[in-house]
């Protein structure tokens, strides 16, 4: 099966970006070891879920607490970056859901949606930050941790950009 579909892709130059984990190999031992990974994936996928809605039940008490907290309906600055920094952590969790769901679905790993997903949590961090409590060695490695991850984000786009392009022009068989 492996074989077949490299031939094809040969003679069709159509390329796999990274191929993961493909349901079906030649042999029997690596196709056995993949459906044991691929169930895996699986029952991470089921705790994925089981991880965001107790991360949005926590989002929901915290927020009633901090309203019903003398004085009462008044959420302050700290609380705000406390209730942002829940809010994120609920959507990088749902980005990582949405990575292992891609992945059971393509058997491809989506490097650029892992990209986002981890300039999504480095935003988190700098959203969260208090300047005052680090050091300059600390931002300044958080900020070259954010420009390498935006570089490269932009270079998958743009890759993904022109290659859609490529195959838009090609004539159809």
């Amino acid at each position: 099966m492996v074989k077949h579909r490299i031939q094809h892709e040969e003679n069709t130059n159509e390329r796999i970006i990274h191929d993961q984990l493909p349901e079906h190999h030649d042999d029997k031992t690596i196709n056995f070891l993949h459906h044991v990974i691929r169930w895996s994936v699986k029952f991470l996928s089921c705790l994925m879920v089981l991880v965001i809605i107790w991360g949005t039940i926590d989002v929901v008490f915290v927020i009633i607490e901090k309203v019903f907290e003398e004085p009462r309906f008044l959420i302050g600055v700290s609380d705000m970056f406390s209730l942002f920094s829940s809010f994120m952590v609920v959507l990088i969790a749902i980005e990582i859901f949405i990575n292992i769901r891609l992945y059971l679905g393509t058997s491809t790993l989506p490097v650029q949606l892992v990209v986002a997903t981890a300039l999504m949590a480095i935003a988190r961090k700098v959203i969260v930050l208090d300047v005052e409590a680090v050091d300059a060695a600390y931002l300044a490695a958080m900020g070259l941790v954010i420009i390498a991850l935006g570089v490269t984000y932009w270079l998958l786009a743009r890759r993904t950009h022109h290659s859609g392009k490529k195959s838009a022009q090609e004539p159809a068989d």
